[in-house]
């Protein structure tokens, strides 16, 4: 079986979606501002849920894309389970500490996508009857692709980064759930392919936001939306 997602991951929003919030965008860096000795603030998560998501889905789109051999499959298993599942969805819980709703959200279903499929790949599979299994895999995709296409909306109060990110991922998840669905391997190729581009996006943004952050100063542009 072969699927992807690419993950969300995700990215990051205003504070619950209001218009006031004075929160920064996390790709702007939150460094470089002075704290008193002893006081406790919350890191930015946003730039971990993008680095899990962009690189589980990475190793996945290779595989679908077909420039690794589908044998090699297993090695995303663990991946998808510690950094593009655990890792992802303890970003959407810390997300939920900086009264970030769209990053909580965003993290937290694609860290709950890659966990869904390292436990369905393992354990369950097998009980699906095997014609079944790609009609199965296709609508399970296509949901999720429904849930991003959404999440591409909200995103267009983020920044450009993070948006391109999520319409690159709906797109594979769209392709790759027609893919499955139908049986056609060469549209699953496709879907590879839009994938490994999500995935460069998102480590783009997760990148900008690292560096940024460290460098306390825009050394990567995400080209924030109007609010």
């Amino acid at each position: 079986m072969r699927t992807e997602t690419s993950n969300a991951g995700a990215g990051e929003a205003g504070n619950g979606g209001t218009a006031t919030t004075s929160r920064r965008d996390p790709t702007e860096g939150r460094t470089g501002e002075a704290r008193a000795p002893g006081s406790w603030s919350v890191a930015d998560p946003g730039p971990l849920g993008l680095a899990a998501f962009a690189l589980t889905t990475f190793v996945l789109s290779m595989i679908n894309a077909g420039f690794v051999s589908d044998k090699t499959e297993p090695i995303v298993f663990g991946l998808a389970f510690a950094y593009g599942g655990l890792a992802q969805l303890l970003a959407g819980m810390w997300e939920f500490r900086t009264g970030n709703t769209f990053g909580a959200t965003a993290f937290t279903s694609y860290g709950a996508f890659w966990l869904s499929f390292a436990v369905f790949v393992t354990f369950f599979a097998t009980k699906i009857p095997a014609a079944d299994t790609g009609h199965a895999v296709g609508l399970y995709l296509i949901a999720w692709g429904i849930f991003t296409a959404y999440m591409f909306i909200a995103s267009l109060r983020t920044t450009a980064a993070i948006a391109l990110v999520f319409i690159l991922l709906a797109a594979t998840f769209i392709v790759l759930g027609i893919g499955d669905a139908g049986g056609n391997a060469n549209i699953t190729k496709i879907g590879g392919y839009v994938g490994l581009v999500t995935a460069v996006a998102a480590w783009y943004a997760s990148f900008a936001g690292v560096t940024n952050s460290t460098f306390a100063r825009t050394v990567l542009p995400v080209r924030p939306l109007q609010r």
